[in-house]
């Protein structure tokens, strides 16, 4: 089973694919992402590793409380959704690119 493999590409093939998702997530890392609600009154952003990095509140919402937690409830969502996107995006491109590594041993 194991006599035609060349271990030594095999190591080599890991060692890319880990020089890959490193280079993925610190890719990541760097994005910001912004979910609107309320046509734009309340804006949420974000950053690749789930932090929320500002929130901006039109002064018209301050008068609403009932309003402005449903609304940042709802941006707070959505961005934690696209940021989950993006996690799953990368993680396929990563997986895709491992074909390249692939081959006989």
């Amino acid at each position: 089973m194991f006599e035609n493999m060349d271990f030594g590409k095999m190591g080599e093939m890991l060692r890319k694919a880990q020089e890959e998702a490193k280079k993925l997530q610190d890719e990541s890392a760097g994005k910001e992402f912004t979910a609107k609600s309320g046509g734009g009154l309340l804006k949420v952003t974000g950053n690749g590793k789930g932090e929320i990095i500002d929130i901006d509140i039109d002064d018209s919402l301050m008068e609403d409380k009932d309003a402005l937690q449903i609304l940042l409830i709802s941006a707070i969502n959505d961005l934690l959704q696209m940021i989950e996107e993006d996690k799953k995006n990368a993680a396929a491109q990563m997986l895709g690119g491992l074909g390249a590594f692939t081959g006989k041993f």
